[in-house]
């Protein structure tokens, strides 16, 4: 326990936790980045890094006092985490796991309180801690292990394992943004405390959404109750559905750099690779057996095979092993491409057989009916095959696979990957199902819109509920001449709604806005792009001057102007109604 400096609200009459003090990061310039980490450019920072801190409580910039807290000294085990990560595990983790281990420890790892002066949050359980509490980032792991032992007492069995058995492989699926938690923090308590150690943290990078982070502050994100109405609920959705959304996302799963959401992407990932690939060789193959083989599986002649049936075959044998592979390294899209290519493969495998081509022989050559039947038996060996390769990843979808093909669930045990004997000759199956269905133009458009109004509507909140700023004395600019009401009479003040923004070719300071003017739509060209991002504005509701004379900025003719106010700190806030009305209403 040493004595330390940490911000106090005078106003509130309160220590502040990280979390309630924000100002400008350091790094990327975000006025709104907290004292724990910057939420635009991922940075963790401490309070004492911001520029210009202020409460979020009263909006007044928090001083320092002195009060006593309770430490982590990290910089006595810099060597322990020296040798563990960046020589222990340096092949195994992810570069970008160690590259942020290795600069955190590379610059000096300093002690790190573990205490707060709060009224809320876990008490520190010490008769000399009166006030303290334990901060978040410190009792929060401790939770995964009070867990565990909660589950044991809850079931009757044994926890302690979990923690201590030095067979037991402990994993840490996080985001980027907590690596210096749980490679850093939480592995040093845990060494002290005598429990393993993590054998492994893939840690992910972002997951951006339509060209931008995501923002639940200003609605900018993916809404899962909105997916499960959507789609899910829909008359022609159901609980595959679910796995079209699991599909994508692990098709961009961030492992190695940020990727990004796009609802068009969605699209193209369900309709391009789900739908043409995997469900369209599970439906052909299904139609097939029950056109040429009489709903049943075909007999393997094995005199028949040839150099391209058994390479078919060899590839089924192989890629549960790939597969096996990726998975145990984290690499998940990986390896789900690679279940993607079996089926790719297999249906390149029916095109060149043809069986509905060899049937118009039959006349002729009887005998041919064996190529057909080799060609459709290793088809559906194949398809049960995938059915359990692809259930990790898309469970909904194993199931109705199997639902075709009239078996039990003991079939997708990973160890019956690769086997060609899992459909038994002769077994009827059920009549051609689609497994997946297209995802139209229309939805994609609608999620668009959907979201660039929840954008809208959640500006217009924050626009009017902020975080409370101190107001500061400034000096006021002297005011202009002065002028007769005739004078401001002239100007033609309405209100209108922003329906389109977008910046303009090389130029910094310029969007070109499409304005609703109720009767009209025109296009004004405003310098504020160095304020607002175009995707932010779009349903803001403004004052224009309506009967400004037009006037040409970089090729484009502006129909008037927006009004806006400049903060001392040279920020802008748009003019506008406290409530939304309806667009061209006047301003007198």
């Amino acid at each position: 326990m040493k004595e330390s400096e940490q911000y106090y609200d005078e106003e509130a009459k309160t220590f502040l936790a990280d979390r309630y003090i924000v100002g400008t990061c350091p790094v990327c310039g975000n006025p709104r980045a907290y004292g724990d980490q910057c939420e635009v450019c991922g940075t963790s920072l401490s309070p004492e890094m911001l520029i210009e801190p202020h409460s979020t409580l009263s909006g007044t910039s928090p001083v320092k006092r002195s009060t006593r807290h309770w430490y982590l000294p990290l910089n006595r085990y810099e060597e322990f985490l020296r040798e563990w990560i960046l020589k222990e595990h340096k092949d195994d983790w992810r570069a970008t796991v160690v590259g942020q281990c290795r600069s955190w420890i590379d610059g000096g790892l300093q002690a790190r309180a573990v205490t707060r002066d709060l009224d809320w949050g876990v008490k520190v359980p010490l008769p000399e801690a009166e006030g303290k509490v334990l901060y978040v980032w410190f009792d929060a792991p401790i939770g995964y292990i009070s867990a565990t032992r909660q589950w044991g007492i809850d079931t009757g069995k044994d926890w302690k394992p979990y923690w201590n058995d030095k067979d037991t492989k402990l994993v840490h699926f996080i985001g980027k943004d907590n690596i210096v938690f749980h490679c850093i923090i939480f592995p040093i308590m845990l060494k002290l405390h005598g429990n393993i150690l993590p054998d492994n943290v893939p840690a992910n990078e972002f997951v951006n959404l339509e060209g931008d982070k995501m923002s639940t502050s200003r609605n900018w994100k993916l809404d899962m109750q909105d997916y499960i109405d959507d789609f899910i609920r829909k008359e022609n959705g159901g609980p595959q559905m679910a796995d079209f959304l699991r599909y994508y996302l692990t098709t961009i799963s961030p492992e190695t750099k940020d990727s990004e959401f796009t609802w068009k992407g969605f699209q193209n990932a369900n309709n391009g690779e789900l739908v043409s690939k995997f469900g369209n060789f599970v439906y052909r193959t299904f139609v097939l057996m029950h056109k040429l083989c009489n709903g049943k599986v075909p007999p393997l002649h094995a005199g028949r095979l040839d150099e391209t049936d058994r390479e078919m075959i060899a590839a089924v044998e192989a890629t549960p092993a790939k597969v096996s592979r990726l998975i145990e390294e984290y690499r998940f899209r990986e390896a789900l491409f690679e279940v993607i290519m079996l089926s790719d493969l297999a249906n390149k495998y029916l095109q060149k057989r043809q069986p509905w081509i060899v049937v118009r022989s039959l006349a002729e050559h009887p005998e041919n009916q064996q190529l057909i039947d080799n060609c459709l038996h290793i088809c559906l060996q194949v398809t049960a095959n995938l059915a359990i390769l692809i259930h990790p990843f898309l469970p909904f979808t194993a199931k109705r696979m199997l639902h075709q093909m009239k078996v039990v669930e003991k079939m997708l045990e990973w160890e019956n990957a690769g086997k060609m004997k899992l459909l038994s000759v002769g077994y009827s199956l059920r009549a051609p199902e689609l497994l997946f269905r297209q995802i139209e133009d229309e939805e994609v458009t609608a999620q668009l819109e959907k979201l660039q109004a929840a954008v809208a509507s959640r500006t217009e909140v924050t626009d009017t509920v902020t975080t409370p700023v101190k107001a500061e004395k400034i000096e006021a600019a002297p005011l202009k001449s002065q002028i007769v009401y005739e004078d401001f009479a002239k100007l033609d003040l309405r209100v209108g709604t922003i329906v389109t923004a977008e910046k303009v070719e090389k130029a910094d300071k310029l969007l070109k806005l499409g304005i609703d003017l109720g009767n009209e739509q025109r296009v004004i060209v405003s310098g504020i792009a160095q304020h607002f991002k175009p995707e932010e504005i779009v349903g803001r509701q403004v004052v224009v001057v309506a009967n400004l004379a037009p006037r040409k900025m970089r090729g484009i003719e502006s129909n008037g102007m927006i009004l806006m106010a400049e903060d001392p700190a040279g920020h802008l806030h748009f003019i506008q109604p406290g409530e939304k009305i309806a667009a061209g209403s006047g301003v007198n």
